[in-house]
């Protein structure tokens, strides 16, 4: 059973069960894949003959290869039916994007999706998110088979989510699902927009979906190889030029190899290496991550990094972390700053009761870095005005203002004036 969910005028989700039902079966079947540039060229011509918003998905084969690029778009429209399209084999989808220019698209979860489909020429000029819409409606689980099944009463197949989407050719089962996965995401749109409104929260879902297009493609970072999983574990900087040596080798065997970087060699052999500082192959096999049989590929890889490591003189080893352009981490604030931790303190409580008077979670009515910024380093004078400048400043939506200014700033120039800073 599932419920008939409505909303009240506070924005939550009530209603009755009814039964669930299983959508097992494409209405028009599972079309063919397009893999060349006539099919492509008819599906263009179909989707732009369509009407209303275009239901879009990629999947992609992360775990697998290197890059997150996308190895399969569904999409369907009214008047079209639905595509998948093999983008490696269709790696210009500019057409497609054209055809759309003027339309809605609805993904789940965009901010995952729009980096692949930009890789291949598509980008969305108008965007409805219904996991978005979902969180802003107050929705505790928005994953797309739950907010299906909650709101439209029927059941998705979500088994092939965690697949390696590269395989070619793809199976019949893969692709019935995929097919799946925008069969009902426009009526799911549909009912979240009437919800939206209901709650009043629609110009505020469109701020947001908006803000999700506007948001520029992610900068790689200067040290990536600081994200290996348990590098705090290693304590020395000798050890850490261990890390950075390892992880830049396995990255460039990742990258010539089209495979996912912890497939060529995982995250704790990188660690284990760094703290056990092996000198000879024998010592190297000798740590059980090294065991894996793509580990054993590249013994001598793996050992000359380490020695490359160990030889560097003392000016050329990395420091223990790097400065970066926001405040420190909150646990560090009480010793560091305590008027700054008073103020994070404040202004959480105040968000977090904002939020649960409005149903929805705290990272959605106010971005948590927003907050940080504001706290470690807030205007001169507290004013409502102050506060939503700097909150402006920091890429904070003028719905989210409207809320959280007026009460953040009463709450922090009640700190000041009770003299606890």
């Amino acid at each position: 059973m599932t419920e008939e969910r409505t909303v009240d005028s506070g924005g939550v989700a009530t209603g009755a069960e009814r039964p669930v039902v299983p959508l097992l079966e494409p209405r028009e079947g599972i079309p063919p894949v397009v893999s060349d540039a006539a099919a492509l060229a008819e599906v263009v011509a179909a989707v732009e003959r369509g009407s209303g918003p275009v239901a879009v998905d990629a999947e992609r084969a992360s775990g697998y290869r290197y890059g997150n690029r996308a190895y399969l778009v569904q999409l369907r429209r009214a008047g079209a039916g639905t595509a998948l399209i093999d983008p490696i084999a269709c790696p210009d989808l500019s057409g497609l994007d054209a055809a759309v220019a003027g339309a809605e698209v609805v993904l789940h979860a965009a901010s995952q999706d729009l980096p692949c489909l930009l890789e291949v020429g598509f980008r969305p000029r108008a965007l409805f998110d219904t996991e978005l819409a979902g969180r802003l409606l107050g929705y505790e689980r928005v994953g797309l088979g739950t907010m299906v099944e909650m709101v439209l009463g029927l059941r998705l197949e979500k088994g092939h989510s965690a697949a390696d989407w590269s395989t070619r050719p793809l199976p019949e089962d893969w692709l019935r699902y995929a097919a799946l996965d925008v069969e009902v995401l426009v009526e799911l749109r549909d009912r979240l927009h009437a919800e939206l409104e209901e709650a009043g929260k629609l110009e505020w879902a469109r701020e947001e979906f908006a803000a999700v297009l506007r948001t520029p493609p992610a900068v790689p970072r200067s040290d990536p190889w600081r994200r290996t999983s348990g590098i705090h574990k290693v304590r020395n900087v000798r050890a850490l030029a261990i890390v950075r040596e390892l992880w830049t080798m396995r990255d460039r065997i990742a990258r010539e190899n089209d495979l996912a970087p912890g497939r060529v060699l995982p995250d704790s052999a990188i660690v284990a290496a760094a703290l056990d500082v092996p000198r000879t192959k024998k010592a190297l096999t000798e740590i059980a991550p090294f065991t894996g049989r793509s580990a054993r590929r590249y013994m001598s890889e793996w050992l000359s990094a380490v020695s490359r490591a160990r030889a560097l003189p003392d000016t050329q080893l990395p420091q223990p972390s790097t400065p970066g352009d926001g405040p420190p981490p909150a646990n560090r604030w009480p010793d560091r700053d305590p008027a700054a931790a008073k103020r994070l303190a404040a202004a959480r409580a105040v968000v977090a009761a904002l939020a649960d008077e409005h149903r929805m979670p705290t990272e959605n009515l106010l971005q948590p870095d927003a907050v940080r910024r504001l706290t470690w380093e807030p205007p001169k004078q507290i004013t409502e005005e102050s506060v939503a400048e700097r909150l402006r400043e920091l890429g904070v939506r003028e719905w989210q203002l409207s809320l959280t200014a007026r009460p953040l700033a009463r709450s922090l120039a009640r700190l000041e004036t009770k003299g606890e800073l």
